[in-house]
Parts: C-alpha cells; structure tokens; sequence
C-alpha cells in the first residue's frame, strides 16, 4: 500500500474517532493524567473473545524464523530489465536484492529472509506486488503471466503465496464494494439501515474467509497473519493486542501493526488528545520488552500522527519515547534518523533540499533558489487534482503582485505523464518554475516531504527555513501582506 492510501486510512479513521469527541487545538498544551488510565487499565476486565477472532498461530509458524529461500520465477514481458526485491515493514520498503530478467525469467538465487510480507517490483516502483517470503518454504517459484506484476499470478508449489493470492483478490474486491456502498449512503434517505446491513454481511463474509483460510493453511505465516486481522478482545483496550506477541518479529514484515493501531485509536481515544496519548502509552507498553518492534510502532505512530496534521501529538512520541533519555536508551539510532526527518518538516526547521529537472530544462536546486528570494512557497500539485484546478487560479495573482518584491513559487508535480504535466502549467498559467520526477506517489520528493495530499504547502524563507504551512491560497496571501 502507498503513502497517500494508509495516510487517508489514518485520517478517515481520527476523524471518526472525533466524531465521538472534540479534539483539543494544537496550540494547546496536552494534559495526561496517567494515574487515572492507570487506574483505569486496572480497574478494566477482559471481555469475552470476539467470534471475529481465530487463533492462527501454532508451534510450526510460532515467531520468526530467518532461513535460505531461492526465490525465482518468470514474467510474462516484452521486454528485459530489473527485478527488485524489498523487504516490507508497514507502508515502508528497504530494497535488499536486484536481479535481471532474461528471457522472461529471473532468478535471486538463495536469499537470507525472515519470515513476512515481501515487495517486488520489475522496472520501477510503480509496477509492484506483495509476496510471502518464509524460510518454512526454502524454493518459492512464481508465474506471472503478464507484464503488471499483481495481475495474473501463480505460485503452484507455494502453500503460502498461492493463499495469498487468493486472498489478497477477495479482500481488494469486498473492499471496493464496501466502499461503493459507503457512498451511497449519503443519499440513502430511507434505505440507509438497508445498506449499513449489507456492508457488515460483507465485513462478516471477509471475516469468515479469513477463518477458513486459517483452518485450510496451518502452520503458515499466511494464517498467523490473518489472525491478526481480528483482536482478540476488541472490547478491551488494555489487551487490545493481547494476541500479538511482542517478540515476534515477523509481526513487522506486515501492515497489522499499523492496521491495528489505526482500529484502536478509533475504538478507544474519544477524538481527544488525551484519549490518544492514553492509547499511545499501552501501545508502547505492550512493545517495550523487544525494542525492535518498539521503534516500529513508535514510528507507525509517529507517521500517522504526523500525516494527519497532529504534530502536538508527534511531539509528544518525540519527547516521551524517541528522545527521551531514559525512555529512547534501548532504541537504535535508526528510529531517531527517521523521526529528524519528521521534525524537519516542522515550522522553525529546514526542510530536506532537493534538485529536480524542470519542465521547461535544466535542474532547480531548492536551496539556491531560497537564497535568492525573500520566501518560496514550495506547492505540491498534480494535473488530476481537483482541489489544485481551484488554488491555481488564487496562486497566480499572488505571484503576480509578489514575485518581484521577493516572492517565488517552485511548483512540484506529482504527474507521470510528462504530457499531461505540460498540459496543466499551460492552463493554469503557471508561470512560475515547475520540477517533476515524474513518479506520481512514488516519487521520491514525495516521500522526503511526506505529502499525503494535493495541493501541499510549504513557505520558506532566505534560509531555507519553514516558516508557514497553509493549506489554503489566502493564509499565504495573509502572510505575504504582512511581510512583502
């Protein structure tokens, strides 16, 4: 899954959660009292085990395991190129091997892997599928039959991959049905409660496919994982993630870390600050005995928060457990990398430099392009987007009135198509410096500023320093009345 899909999860899903409660403003300091969650958390029983939940996990697929798998197969494409792998930790991917196919074939040869979901990709990140990589099956063969690599699969001898597949197709289909019927509720009127039941029939026959695919694959990291679709006790916030053991690492290699964080913090933090940073706190306390998937959720969190525009509560993770002298001590550097990338991107810091080709030639060196202007507004944008087809035409009488005072705008689209990138510059009339890596979501700039969604802010100033993040046309014309 992409940054912008699991960043609009999270946002969907505090936003329900603040339906049920108001959320405090972010220029107000967040006051716990956690002698009351304590008290609370003791005070709290276990509920019954929800009829959602099956145990997948038995001595066979119990923890990790890292071991020797070749991993090979073929590709039904034209032409040659790079097949890459990456190991997969929630959203994030690390590449670990490349290889080249020939002749329709590829072949990594034996590799050194945990247990877990896996990423391949053939000439580009945009051409990717998910595959189980488990040491428990040492020779993984997979068939795809067409150039796009999720499209027609096959792994025969894979008991793993080849209930994956099944699966990973039922999920994405009953997904897109729940989301077409969501939308017509709005216009429901009498027939709503109709609809709201169908949605849970089709939650519920998500959840009974889980379980027979459990009872058919057992043993397999595949039935462990679908275990963690379902808490255990979903009523309880204390033993929310009673049935994860903390140790297990494999648990990483996935998205369930982060797709049970984002459920918790609907079911129990109210909308409030409060009500998240109490759940923040049993989260890292479940974790804490294996700093390795500590510093994972810490960062899912992190992450989410951040990409929800929750930096008061991001603070608070950066304060309390990242670094926090006596509460960071067991966490490796690594975390603490990732969250400056994160602090970066806070007003009053300076964010990641880049140099990108322009649309019109030539390269664009942000910093450089910073010291020669009093502010820049960096505008994150694409030619698909809506909302940009409405801040376009607010953008170009600011840089009209305000660019020979001091004033520039680095327009960075998020387009593929080179066409349709030039198509939308000459439209809008944006007359300004336009860059692209011409990677849509994946581009790399993307994911250094962490844009989620289009259109993006960030105003700079000579320094190269964040000294706004609007996310409309008229804060930054407030701004520049007041300083130009």
């Amino acid at each position: 899954m992409n940054t912008m899909t699991l960043s609009s999860l999270w946002m969907c899903l505090l936003l329900t959660a603040c339906n049920n409660g108001e959320v405090s403003s972010a220029n107000t300091p967040v006051e716990v009292s956690k002698a009351q969650d304590t008290a609370a958390l003791q005070g709290e029983q276990k509920t019954s085990v929800s009829t959602s939940y099956m145990n997948g996990t038995n001595d066979q697929n119990k923890g990790d395991k890292t071991g020797l798998v070749r991993l090979h197969g073929t590709i039904n494409s034209q032409g040659g190129g790079d097949v890459t792998l990456y190991e997969t930790e929630g959203k994030n991917t690390f590449e670990i091997a490349k290889t080249r196919l020939v002749n329709n074939a590829f072949d990594f040869g034996p590799l050194e892997v945990s247990r877990g979901f896996y990423q391949l990709s053939l000439n580009g990140e945009t051409n990717v599928t998910n595959v189980i990589l488990n040491p428990d099956e040492s020779d993984l063969f997979i068939a795809f039959n067409a150039n796009r690599l999720s499209a027609n699969r096959t792994a025969n001898e894979s008991v793993e991959n080849t209930g994956w597949f099944v699966y990973s197709a039922e999920e994405f289909n009953s997904n897109r049905a729940i989301q077409n019927l969501r939308k017509s509720i709005k216009d429901a009127g009498a027939f709503r409660s109709r609809i709201e039941a169908q949605i849970k029939e089709k939650e519920q026959e998500m959840v009974t496919r889980q379980h027979e695919l459990i009872a058919e694959n057992p043993g397999t990291y595949l039935a462990k994982w679908l275990s963690w679709k379902n808490p255990q006790y979903p009523g309880s916030k204390g033993q929310y993630f009673s049935d994860i053991d903390p140790l297990d690492n494999s648990v990483i290699r996935s998205m369930a870390l982060s797709d049970r964080i984002q459920t918790m913090m609907r079911a129990f933090s109210g909308g409030s600050d409060s009500g998240f940073l109490a759940c923040i706190d049993l989260v890292k306390a479940h974790f804490e005995p294996n700093p390795k998937a500590l510093e994972s959720v810490l960062y899912t969190m992190l992450d989410g928060f951040y990409n929800t525009g929750k930096e008061t509560i991001c603070q608070y993770i950066l304060d309390n457990y990242i670094f926090d002298e006596d509460c960071g001590a067991d966490l490796s550097d690594a975390i603490r990398i990732r969250a400056q990338g994160i602090i970066n991107l806070q007003v009053g810091k300076t964010p990641p430099n880049f140099v990108i080709s322009k649309f019109e030639g030539g390269t664009l060196d942000l910093m450089a392009t910073c010291k020669q202007n009093e502010y820049t507004l960096v505008m994150f944008w694409a030619s698909w987007c809506h909302k940009c087809e409405q801040e376009m035409p607010q953008i170009a009488p600011l840089y009209a009135k305000y660019n020979l005072k001091g004033f520039e705008v680095v327009g960075v689209s998020l387009d593929q198509q080179r066409s349709s990138w030039g198509k939308a510059i000459e439209a809008n009339g944006m007359t300004w410096p336009n860059v692209s890596q011409l990677k849509a979501w994946n581009s790399p700039v993307v994911s250094e500023y962490k844009v989620t969604a289009t259109p993006t802010y960030f105003l700079l100033d000579k320094e190269g320093t964040i000294v706004l993040k609007p996310k409309r046309h008229f804060e930054v014309a407030q701004f520049l009345s007041s300083k130009l």
